[in-house]
């Protein structure tokens, strides 16, 4: 599970928020969910890109685990 919270990281990282597969929030475009394992299997992983800021940040919320 770590491994997977990691490389969900270093994914977020690598494509600045823009993660194939991820979802926006329909209220809320910063917000992102994208699954974790394969085909989501392990659970979720929610993240906001604060793109105003130089350089921008993205912040991990929260993991929901299945």
């Amino acid at each position: 599970m770590f491994g997977a919270i990691v490389a969900a990281t270093v994914l977020i990282n690598e494509t600045r928020g823009q993660v194939p597969g991820s979802s926006a929030s329909a209220k809320w475009p910063e917000q992102r969910r994208m699954p974790l394992g394969r085909d989501g299997a392990l659970g979720i992983a929610e993240y906001v890109i604060v793109a105003d800021a130089d350089p921008p940040h993205i912040v991990l919320t929260r993991v929901q685990l299945y």
